[in-house]
């Protein structure tokens, strides 16, 4: 850590920095900063930044505001885009603590943290890679009617338009800033686009995932149009998910493969999936945190509604990817319910709290949902076992509030604060009149 500290202060000088962003993370996963000049960089290291954290949506009540933003010199990275003429700016994230040193219960961050220490006392190192998909639209903020800049679909090869530019400068500018892209391609919906990141560990992912959602939308605003990671800005097509492949690794071998087993699965792989599927419901709220979210989360357009798991299955909620020959590092479980607008430190440690909870009790895996679930029948599902996830954010709510598992991943501030936010979420969802109704009854009733 002094030498990344040494290198974060020889490199600003070395670069002439003028500003260093100090990136931070509210609960709902909406990132803040706020900038200071080389001049406090030092300081700020050794002893980090003090902030008034009852202006953050989630952080502190105003009797007890103050909190440190202490910079984590190993997310230190120089940012692609200038302020101004000769304006380099820089970016670190920070971890949140209490003025007296205590980390900061608020802080999404400390609670991945945990989560991962947690993992790493039994053995266990976790690592993801997620596949955010998102649109772009016409128009400058959002506030018209989405415009899709295309009309394609899922691997169209257009000829040099403006959102295959777009899609191609951001991977650009991600592969300068040390983000590796897996993969980059045109979605099933006009407009759609997906990114895929390289696994790493989930933190240093969670951390990337804020930083491709800025990168995202700022390259598109050059071009003046707008990226949006809302899971379902359009009726009648996919909605965008984040399907994530998750891992985990013991004395540096990955304890998801059994070369013994025809599938090459291991029992922990086979415990983990079965906490997944026994939690999913409880932990659909963190994962999928908005009122919009369940508008994806219904048949017929490719998302999971099933409490389910099958190899290379794409109906299931819990999906095994086929692993190419010599490439047993590659086992891993691909979990398709979260959206890519959730908060990635809290989603990805209320996934790993469940699958350990499956490890650690031993949960037994169901069979293997190996039909299109979409063609079945409620009738179908629920005489194979198969439970659906919660239909809306206030079901998803209620099992939630029930659960032990991601009340004690979260910690009693997040746990509390979050289910008081979007409870009031939901309520002013519903004092709402939707275009769709008034179509439908203005004319009728």
């Amino acid at each position: 850590m002094q030498s990344q500290r040494e290198y974060v202060l020889r490199t600003v000088e070395e670069r002439g920095v003028r500003f260093i962003q100090l990136w931070f993370t509210d609960v709902l996963g909406i990132p803040k900063t706020f900038s200071i000049t080389p001049a406090e960089l030092e300081n700020a290291l050794d002893e980090g930044m003090t902030f008034d954290g009852s202006a953050i949506d989630g952080f502190s009540r105003v009797q007890e505001s103050d909190v440190v933003a202490t910079p984590d010199p190993t997310t230190f990275q120089i940012l692609p885009f200038r302020t101004g003429p000769g304006e380099t700016v820089a970016r670190v994230f920070c971890d949140i603590s209490n003025l007296d040193g205590s980390p900061f219960g608020g802080d999404p961050r400390y609670v991945l943290r945990r989560a991962l220490e947690r993992a790493r006392e039994r053995g266990y190192t976790f690592f993801a890679a997620p596949e955010l998909e998102y649109f772009y639209f016409a128009g400058g903020d959002g506030s018209d009617p989405p415009r899709p800049l295309d009309s394609g679909s899922y691997f169209e090869l257009t000829v040099a338009d403006l959102a295959t530019d777009l899609r191609k400068r951001t991977v650009l500018t991600l592969e300068d800033m040390g983000i590796p892209v897996e993969y980059a391609q045109h979605e099933d919906a006009p407009s759609q686009h997906e990114i895929d990141l390289r696994y790493t560990d989930a933190l240093t992912m969670a951390d990337t995932v804020m930083t491709v959602r800025l990168v995202v939308k700022e390259v598109a605003q050059e071009r003046g149009v707008y990226a949006t990671f809302m899971p379902k800005p359009l009726a009648g097509v996919q909605g965008s998910g984040m399907h994530t492949h998750f891992s985990l690794f013991s004395g540096g071998e990955n304890a998801f493969f059994d070369g013994d087993d025809e599938r090459g699965l291991s029992p922990v792989a086979r415990m983990f999936i079965a906490g997944l599927l026994e939690h999913a419901a409880e932990i659909t709220a963190v994962t999928n945190q908005w009122v919009n979210s369940y508008k994806r989360l219904v048949a017929g357009y490719e998302a999971p509604v099933n409490v389910s798991w099958a190899y290379n299955n794409r109906s299931a909620l819990v999906r095994l990817p086929i692993v190419k020959r010599n490439k047993k590092d590659s086992t891993r479980v691909e979990y398709r319910a979260p959206d890519p607008a959730c908060n990635p430190y809290l989603a990805f440690a209320v996934i790993l709290a469940a699958g350990l909870r499956g490890v650690e009790k031993g949960y037994e895996l169901p069979p293997e949902a190996g039909t299109n679930l979409f063609l079945m029948t409620p009738r179908e599902l629920a005489a194979a076992g198969i439970r659906p996830l919660p239909k809306t954010l206030d079901a998803a709510l209620a099992a939630m509030e029930r659960s032990e598992l991601v009340a004690d991943t979260l910690g009693e501030h997040v746990f509390e604060w979050f289910l008081r936010n979007k409870r009031s979420e939901c309520e002013d969802y519903t004092r709402q009149v939707t275009p769709y109704e008034l179509a439908r009854y203005l004319p009728a009733l």
